[in-house]
């Protein structure tokens, strides 16, 4: 049943909502400002699942806000407690507001969300940490843990590792594609010795050249040359795939001035000048304006005179 089917029966209470569906009632009380800045700490994935059920919503009845308002204080309030004196003192505090009831079950629920589940853990932990974890592993253990993290904490944790490893490590991210249900089993059983925890098995798409295109844009240009140099020892269709899907040349214009001019120290006179060869004219000012008025000068004279050149030149730049 939809939020909005449900929300027109008056005789609904907040244990009919799921959570998807209480964020949303809890959202729309708020008001835009507030809810907005709520939006910027949520996963995309939640903010696209709790925008639809926004959508869906028309003529609350009071007595469900109430509902979901309250809850929602009870929580916090809680978990205030159990960070001002520990679980057993919010209890105390809890059931001497609500009684035993009451109290047992809002305390249930902040167990549930200050325990660590799954990836959280490894979430949690620095990238230092996260490779002496992960050093004793296989390769393919570790494309498969590193494939769970977000891009930024899998982009220093591949800093980390030594050469060999790292290029082969990335490179099983790329081809990962389906996972099955003994495999996550076996990853399973490596995080476990972190945190006793169980992951979804369900078969499920994980990594691929997208990924790692995501990943290794986070990493600085020296290293990702290293790196897309050894994949293609490996295989240079993944490795031309990986290169297509990074950062674009003209995505640039949309970088502030000090980002732009930390990238252009970076990159190699050659390469720049074949990349700006094709770019439009909003890059290359963008570009200009980030360099001394010699430099852009003696590189817009380079351009001047440089002849036609091939797109697979310009790619490879």
């Amino acid at each position: 049943m939809s939020t909005t089917d449900q929300i027109k029966n008056a005789g609904i209470s907040k244990k009919d909502l799921n959570g998807t569906q209480k964020s949303a009632l809890l959202l729309i009380a708020l008001n835009v400002e507030t809810a907005s800045q709520v939006f910027k700490y949520l996963e995309p994935s939640d903010v696209e699942a709790i925008s639809a059920e926004i959508s869906k919503v028309k003529n609350i009845p009071s007595h469900v806000v109430e509902q979901v308002i309250d809850d929602y204080h009870d929580l916090v309030t809680a978990r205030e407690y159990v960070l001002e004196g520990g679980l057993e003192f919010a209890q105390q505090v809890l059931e001497k507001s609500f009684g035993l009831s009451k109290a047992m079950e809002v305390i249930e629920k902040v167990k549930n969300l200050t325990t660590l589940h799954g990836f959280d853990v490894l979430k949690k932990a620095d990238s230092t940490q996260l490779v002496n974890f992960l050093n004793k592993e296989h390769p393919q253990t570790i494309a498969l843990i590193l494939s769970h993290l977000n891009p930024d904490q899998t982009a220093e944790a591949l800093i980390e590792l030594p050469d060999d490893l790292r290029t082969d490590v990335v490179y099983r991210i790329a081809t990962l594609g389906k996972i099955s249900p003994q495999t996550l089993t076996q990853i399973e059983k490596v995080v476990d010795e972190l945190a006793g925890f169980s992951i979804n098995q369900t078969m499920g798409q994980l990594g691929g050249t997208k990924s790692v295109a995501n990943i290794l844009n986070r990493i600085n240009i020296t290293k990702n040359k290293e790196i897309i140099a050894g994949i293609e020892g490996k295989d240079e269709d993944v490795a031309f795939e990986i290169k297509r899907l990074m950062f674009l040349f003209d995505d640039i214009i949309h970088l502030q001035d000090r980002d732009v001019q930390r990238i252009l120290k970076e990159v190699d006179r050659k390469d720049l000048a074949l990349s700006l060869k094709v770019a439009d004219e909003r890059v290359q000012d963008k570009v200009f304006a980030n360099m001394s008025e010699r430099a852009a000068d003696l590189l817009k004279e380079e351009l001047q005179f440089m002849g036609p050149v091939k797109l697979k030149e310009v790619e490879a730049a």
